[in-house]
């Protein structure tokens, strides 16, 4: 553990930081490939120093500021967390005994005794990581918060016979080297065998199962947003590998400090809004998220500031679809040895609405093939559930169930959710809750009823859009919405669950930040007698998992958190997935799509009158019945090609339904406004 001076750090001003920044002293420290950083990130990576220069300007967390802190984090663990009796049996642990004897110890030291800031710091976040829980967080103070320790480079692991392999892919552009090139093999970590270096890194990190704890161990090599984790404790890194001629080399690399970009989740947590109430989102994973694309996809945040134009025309083969969210989407049709197929990237469910996130996605995905569609999300650690949950509609003609989710039963969870029960805000309504949370007092219930965030309108407003079979690659690194969004992709049989890994990463929870949990209870005025949750010192912060979701259909009652989504068949990355664009995981993605069944439900009409005219296209349907309304109008039996069916309208008809049957099996759906 980096031990300071505090008083040392104290004299260093903004003005002595910013000084340590001119090209000679990143000559001096190894920096000076960052003067050649794609010209979108320039500006971000201006301020990067080496980490024992940022260790300098760390401060000096006062004895008060400590004792508020430990207090806080005793509110949230025992009035807030839903995962407590499950992370206490899981996991042998105790957080809320380990917090009061922090306390108890504070209560007893005066400002001269206390230890350094860091190993406070340490102390707290061994707590929350404890609980194995990436929605639970203590989130640091300055200047730990909005920066980022990384290496000019990242590892990312593939499988040979079985066995795994780590190499060095994506570089920041300007770093060069003569041996240390992309592709080299990493076989030893400041002389640990990577193996053992990546469990050891991965224990530093909260994931809730062994496969994410082991991909946040590799994603940690290299890349440690500080708002959550401490700086490492070596100030370089010395990387043996074997170069791309066989020979065995080491290079020296010192950690990096930066700003870390902004994030929407970030800027609207506190905000008492539908929005911020609806996250589910692992917050390392969406800043390691947008680092990897600041440092190795930099061309991505240029496009995003550039004005899109859109087409209309169907992508042709290799064609990817220009969008409007290029933050969150990547559309284009893929080649696979198994044919032509459309494939869509989902970097993040972290939109502030999630009616514009579905009609984009909807736009992309009619602008592919429609014999088959790869959809993948990995890397994604979640977002707004309304965005995760409501896309399902989109992909099968099956009524939407969204998760229902449970408040743990405590006074303080009560207070909050009756003085929200009649919606008073217009942003948040937790009245359903309420009743099953005064019962427990009499039934001595742990949790309350179950009711969806997302709602049961929205999740089927919309309908079946895409009607080809679906193949959704999951890994490790999926969380929380997304860990939502792939539960009911296989709850609901949508399609077949490809996964990189075991498992998801098992973030089963709604996440709510402190400061969201003063505004309940701040909003509408009067504010609520004896708010317990005090502003945090110098800007500190800490988030909960406040509702935990259950699965539905065959699983239903299962918790996500923990256990995860397992997927329907595993595959392992090869060395040309990593290098040649997931050449191989595309081709099997391809194969297991090749052996579905493909739907088509195409409809365009003429209304004359009463009488409505349907073109109606379909594919591997025997039967169409007709709805308006909600309600059976006529049934028709249908070949495959284009047919054209009348059928009459009541007055003021508004909905028109079509329902299409294979073999007496409900396969295909269709919506239009009329």
């Amino acid at each position: 553990m980096v031990r300071l001076d505090t008083k040392r750090a104290k004299r260093i001003t903004s003005a002595t930081r910013s000084s340590k920044l001119n090209g000679h002293d990143k000559e001096k420290i190894g920096l000076t490939f960052l003067n050649s950083v794609h010209p979108a990130i320039k500006q971000q990576l201006a301020d990067a120093t080496d980490l024992k220069t940022f260790l300098e300007t760390a401060g000096d967390l006062s004895l008060d500021k400590r004792k508020q802190i430990v207090e806080q984090a005793l509110i949230l663990f025992e009035e807030n967390f839903v995962h407590l009796p499950l992370k206490e049996s899981m996991h042998g642990v105790n957080p809320i005994q380990k917090l009061r004897l922090i306390k108890h110890r504070l209560e007893q030291e005066t400002d001269a005794e206390l230890e350094s800031e860091l190993t406070f710091h340490s102390e707290i976040l061994d707590i929350f990581n404890s609980v194995r829980d990436l929605h639970t967080n203590y989130l640091l103070p300055f200047p730990f918060a909005g920066k980022i320790a990384f290496l000019p480079f990242q590892v990312e692991e593939y499988f040979e016979n079985g066995e795994p392999h780590y190499i060095a892919t994506h570089f920041v552009q300007g770093f060069s080297h003569p041996h240390f090139k992309t592709g080299v093999e990493i076989k030893l970590w400041n002389g640990v065998p990577i193996g053992r270096a990546i469990e050891l890194s991965g224990d530093l990190h909260a994931g809730s199962n062994l496969a994410a704890r082991h991909v946040r161990g590799i994603d940690g090599l290299t890349i440690r947003p500080l708002v959550r984790s401490l700086p490492p404790d070596a100030l370089w890194v010395v990387i043996g590998y074997t170069d791309l001629d066989g020979v065995e080399r080491e290079i020296k690399q010192d950690w990096i400090v930066t700003s870390s970009l902004p994030t929407f989740v970030e800027a609207n947590a506190d905000s008492l809004s539908t929005s911020a109430a609806s996250q589910g989102i692992d917050l390392e994973a969406h800043i390691t998220q947008e680092t990897k694309k600041m440092l190795f996809a930099p061309e991505v945040l240029a496009a995003e500031t550039k004005e899109t134009k859109l087409s209309t025309q169907k992508a042709a083969a290799g064609q990817t679809v220009p969008t409007t969210m290029s933050s969150v989407f990547h559309a284009k049709s893929v080649n696979t040895t198994f044919g032509e197929f459309g494939h869509i990237r989902i970097f993040t469910f972290s939109v502030n609405d999630p009616g514009a996130f579905l009609h984009e996605f909807i736009r992309l995905v009619e602008l592919l093939p429609q014999n088959g569609l790869i959809l993948d999300v990995r890397g994604n650690g979640g977002g707004h559930i309304w965005a995760s949950e409501g896309l399902l509609q989109v992909l099968t003609p099956v009524d939407i169930a969204p998760q229902p989710t449970q408040f743990v039963n405590t006074s303080l969870n009560l207070r909050i959710c009756q003085r929200h029960e009649t919606n008073p805000t217009g942003q948040i309504d937790l009245g359903a809750w309420v009743p099953s949370i005064r019962r427990s007092v009499k039934t001595g219930a742990v949790y309350s009823g179950g009711f969806p965030i997302t709602p049961v309108d929205f999740a089927n407003q919309i309908g079946q859009r895409y009607h080809g079979p679906v193949v959704l690659i999951t890994d490790a690194r999926c969380y929380s919405a997304t860990d939502i969004f792939a539960a009911g992709f296989q709850d609901h049989d949508i399609g077949h669950v490809l996964g990189i890994d075991d498992n998801t990463g098992a973030g089963g929870a709604n996440v709510w930040t402190h400061g969201l949990l003063q505004a309940l209870l701040r909003f509408p005025s009067p504010p609520d007698d004896g708010i317990p949750y005090e502003d945090l010192p110098d800007g500190a912060n800490m988030r909960v998992a406040i509702r935990r979701t259950l699965r539905v259909g065959k699983q239903a009652g299962t918790p996500v958190e923990d256990l995860g989504i397992t997927p329907d068949s595993r595959y392992h990355m090869t060395k040309n997935d990593l290098l040649l664009g997931n050449i191989d995981l595309l081709n099997k993605a391809g194969e297991i799509l090749s052996r579905m069944s493909v739907r088509r439900l195409n409809v365009t009409t003429t209304l004359n009158q009463n009488t409505l005219t349907l073109q109606v296209e379909t594919l591997g349907l025997t039967r169409v019945d007709v709805y308006v309304d909600g309600r059976p109008i006529e049934s028709f039996e249908v070949t495959d090609g284009i047919q054209s069916i009348e059928v009459s309208l009541p007055a003021g008809a508004m909905l028109l339904e079509l329902a299409g049957f294979n073999a007496n099996e409900y396969v295909a759906s269709r919506m239009l406004d009329l």
